[in-house]
């Protein structure tokens, strides 16, 4: 068995709902995974859109979300977690507008693609004091177990 993570909010490669972005609420969608290898001692989530500011020239992979040292136990979180409502353990790091916690699409221009990426690590990585995702990768290198993903898309609508 393989990890798995998936939504309830939206399938992989369809659209996200506006109740997820800058639209709506910006409330993080729920998620559920499994498939763990045996050996995970945490997983990290990270959340990232490739294609900013604009899919037809990219500059930027934009951070959206971090989250790092979610327990073994955990199988999920659900809709508009906020950080007292995490499960015990986990830590955050920061995002792009260089604060904690979930910011959701909120594209410029054109249609994004926003991954959803979930790691099964075989360690307990040290407190890291809101790393930003270079530093977590930096600090997961040779600690990955399996990776699962999850990609949504979003666009603007039109006024």
């Amino acid at each position: 068995m393989s990890l798995v993570m998936t939504s309830s909010a939206f399938m992989h490669q369809a659209e996200i709902p506006a109740l997820h972005t800058c639209e709506g609420k910006d409330v993080s969608p729920s998620f559920s995974w499994s498939g763990a290898p045996a050996g995970t001692k945490s997983f990290v989530l990270i959340v990232d859109d490739p294609d900013a500011p604009d899919p037809a020239a990219p500059k930027v992979v934009w951070v959206h979300w971090i989250l790092y040292n979610l327990p073994p136990t955990a199988a999920g979180l659900p809709e508009g977690v906020k950080a007292a409502g995490l499960p015990k353990g986990t830590l955050e790091g920061l995002n792009d507008w260089k604060r904690t916690g979930y910011g959701g699409p909120c594209p410029p221009i054109g249609r994004h693609r926003y991954f959803h990426k979930l790691y099964a690590l075989d360690t307990v990585l040290p407190d890291l004091k809101n790393p930003t995702k270079t530093q977590l990768e930096k600090a997961m290198q040779g600690h990955i177990l399996a990776k699962a993903e999850l990609m949504g898309t979003y666009q603007k609508k039109r006024k």
